[in-house]
């Protein structure tokens, strides 16, 4: 019999455990929340959660121009994966990517890319979740 998650049978690996998701996976609404960029794209913000949602200023940020802030948030480790996407809604739709720019204890930076052909002025609102290592 083949280890398959096709056919059902959960891998068998002693570094890696398979979980079959019988519900949504993700954090509660106590681990969410949000916080606002004070005055420009690249300043500083703090939230203590593993999950949530980062508007930032409206500033202006030209066409093929990047700029990083800071993430301090005191459930991060030097170990965990921060996963960061530009939500949906005040954002036009494929003018930004957003990626993080390092991970380290208590803190990341975290870039916006404008991929638009013009500068644009908009509180961009992007999602975050940390999964968190050993």
């Amino acid at each position: 019999m083949s280890n398959s998650i096709a056919t059902g049978v959960a891998y068998n690996d002693p570094e890696f455990s398979t979980v079959y998701a019988t519900a949504e996976i993700g954090y509660s609404t106590a681990a969410q929340g949000t916080v606002t960029q004070a005055t420009s794209k690249s300043t500083g913000v703090t939230l203590n959660k593993s999950s949530g949602q980062i508007t930032m200023n409206n500033a202006a940020l030209l066409n093929g121009a990047i700029v990083s802030f800071t993430l301090t948030n005191s459930l991060l480790s030097a170990k965990d994966v921060l996963i960061i996407n530009v939500s949906g809604g005040l954002a036009t739709n494929g003018t930004y990517t957003s990626f993080v720019s390092n991970v380290g204890t208590g803190t990341a930076v975290i870039s916006l890319y404008n991929i638009s052909a013009g500068s644009l002025s908009e509180a961009v609102v992007l999602n975050f979740a940390i999964i968190h290592g050993q």
